[in-house]
């Protein structure tokens, strides 16, 4: 049973970490079209950059950016551990 809730548990995490990858793709390129063209999309399409509903979408893209980083560092920090842990075994 605890290897389902595992698998189940690993299967959000993967479709948190898809749509997070979405939301910081399609915010790079909003940036990208800010800078060339000075053109905010989002804005435009919303009432402003200041309305509620481009303010919920900013935030979703920089709460998706955290998520990326953090599971970047941990994967990082935790394949240094292992590392250090397999060269003080072969010692």
């Amino acid at each position: 049973m605890a290897q389902k809730e595992v698998s189940k548990r690993d299967n959000i995490m993967k479709w948190v970490k898809f749509i997070s990858f979405g939301f910081v793709l399609f915010g790079g390129l909003m940036w990208l079209i800010i800078g060339i063209f000075n053109v905010d999309i989002i804005g435009g399409i919303f009432g402003g950059s200041g309305s509620g509903f481009s303010r919920l979408v900013y935030s979703l893209i920089g709460i998706s950016s955290v998520i990326l980083l953090t599971t970047m560092l941990m994967k990082v920090f935790n394949n240094e551990k292992k590392a250090t842990r397999v060269a003080k075994a072969t010692k």
